[in-house]
């Protein structure tokens, strides 16, 4: 686990070329097909040496819940020990990992009635406003949530209005492991180390042609800013820059701010969870201290 551009694909084949392992991605936009170089998605010859499962299994057109995802990691990963192999998941969407790991208490199902209501809400009143809403009831899905995320905002809305709690309460009881699993978190300690990595990647992005890539997504006759895989940092960013609300110049900044800021979110996700081991890629030790663990959890797993 880490956040983005902390190097987590790098340590994973690392373990692929020493150890007998299956590779799960654990990535929200990566599922998506023709999402390729804004999800930092690894190339057709590195996924031909080193096969990920979940890569490129949705069109973009398409939803990808965390529930979704712990029920086809849940296949991969048995199809992994079934294979004599184990199973790494690696990747930075922590709601995935928690979904997989504490599991999810059930919410109500998707009511179409009140969805159109809080919509036709939304025109009059603005989405920031429901949000705010959501923040007075619900404090932490506020802050998890942002205020230009409508499709959050809407099913966090219908939730709160269908049950009388905000989302966030449907997961405090999740605090008990349903896997039995060693947490690896990989970043940089330090925060501007990281911030660089940011900002590099998202130029090599640019040079590896991720405009061209939005452009040809774009032509997509159903695929719009709104859905979820256009939703993703860089992705939105770049859309829009298209949709001539800025040029290519302002695109850039703001796609690393908001990459910043996921990596913050999602460092404050990791903190929370339990028995994490922390390691820095850049240390000279850090990849053979892995696979020390790796191995030892290997060996503890055969004996349980």
């Amino acid at each position: 686990m880490g956040p983005t551009a902390a190097g987590k694909t790098e340590v994973a084949m690392a373990l692929a070329q020493r150890m007998a392992v299956s590779l799960i991605s654990v990535d929200s936009a990566q599922v998506y097909r023709g999402l390729d170089i804004g999800s930092a998605k690894p190339d057709a010859e590195t996924l031909s040496r080193f096969p990920h499962a979940l890569i490129d299994i949705r069109d973009p057109e398409e939803t990808y819940s965390a529930a979704d995802f712990a029920s086809d990691a849940a296949v991969a990963i048995r199809a992994a020990r079934e294979s004599g192999r184990l199973p790494v998941l690696v990747g930075g969407t922590t709601m995935y990992f928690r979904a997989l790991v504490y599991g999810l208490d059930p919410m109500p199902s998707a009511d179409a009635e009140l969805r159109a209501e809080i919509a036709a809400e939304a025109e009059q009143r603005g989405w920031p406003s429901l949000h705010a809403e959501l923040a007075r009831h619900d404090p932490e899905s506020g802050a998890r949530i942002r205020p230009n995320d409508p499709q959050r905002i809407q099913r966090a809305i219908e939730i709160l209005r269908l049950t009388g709690r905000g989302p966030s309460a449907f997961h405090r009881d999740n605090r008990v492991p349903q896997l039995d699993c060693l947490r690896l978190v990989l970043t940089a300690s330090d925060r501007h180390v990281l911030h660089q990595r940011i900002a590099g990647r998202f130029r090599k992005m640019l040079d590896a042609g991720l405009v061209e890539e939005v452009t040809a997504l774009r032509r997509r006759p159903e695929l719009t800013l709104e859905h979820p895989s256009m939703r993703s940092v860089g992705y939105r960013q770049v859309w829009q820059h298209l949709d001539g609300e800025f040029g290519l110049d302002e695109a850039e900044p703001r796609a690393t701010a908001a990459t910043r800021q996921l990596a913050k979110r999602q460092l404050t996700s990791l903190r929370q969870f339990q028995r994490g081991l922390w390691h820095d890629p850049r240390q000279k030790r850090t990849i053979d201290l892995i696979f020390r663990q790796v191995g030892e959890f290997e060996r503890r797993v055969h004996k349980g």
